[in-house]
């Protein structure tokens, strides 16, 4: 072979080796791009199997409410107190409801001749103390019980959650008869002492939250 026949073979075997592997990579390419399926659907290079995901269900903020009336025995108030013990009581001779011993700060009354939570009308009836020092749970709820808060009414088997819808008040003069009302939607009304205090056991206003049930 000549020196010219010998540089002639040069780019003639290098397109070749070009070639084949221009052959091979299309080839390569065919294959990673086959349809996976009879319905043609494109294989994803390089995807991982999918495997269904399980979504974890937010909690119910009652795990079993309620399907019966039932005497409440605990209140739970977020932000506020837990698992406070409820005393049902009775009312006075002026057909007042009870209210709890005054060394009870962070205790409640039920108005036990009243309504029952988990009733299907009226209200349930709530009261408990606020102190001129600022150290009962009374104070605490007129410092962070808001409309759309939850209370949880718990019994010795049963249980309901309620969600503030109103908060109002009023003059303790004057009174607040819906705060009595027998008929209507059930809900909770709580009440405590608020405004001035003018003696023990007198103050200027009355402030009330209504609650509403909730799952």
């Amino acid at each position: 072979m000549t020196t010219a026949e010998h540089r002639g073979t040069g780019p003639k075997r290098l397109a070749v080796v070009l070639l084949l592997v221009a052959l091979l990579v299309a080839a390569g390419l065919a294959w990673l791009l086959r349809p996976d399926d009879a319905g043609g659907r494109p294989f994803a290079m390089g995807s991982p199997t999918l495997q269904p995901v399980s979504v974890p269900q937010a909690p119910k903020t009652c795990g079993d409410p309620a399907t019966a009336p039932f005497t409440p025995t605990s209140v739970t108030i977020p932000h506020v107190v837990k698992n406070a013990d409820v005393l049902a009581l009775p009312r006075d001779g002026n057909n007042v409801p009870g209210v709890p011993p005054t060394s009870a700060k962070f205790t409640f009354a039920w108005d036990r001749p009243g309504i029952k939570p988990g009733s299907d009308r009226g209200n349930v009836l709530l009261n408990a103390h606020t102190w001129p020092d600022g150290s009962a749970v009374g104070n605490v709820m007129l410092d962070k019980l808001h409309e759309g808060d939850r209370i949880v009414l718990r019994g010795a088997k049963s249980e309901l959650c309620y969600t503030v819808s109103k908060r109002v008040e009023v003059l303790a003069s004057k009174g607040y008869p819906p705060y009595y009302a027998r008929d209507g939607v059930p809900q909770i009304a709580l009440i405590v002492c608020s405004g001035q205090r003018l003696g023990p056991g007198q103050w200027t206003h009355r402030t009330i939250w209504f609650a509403d049930p909730t799952a």
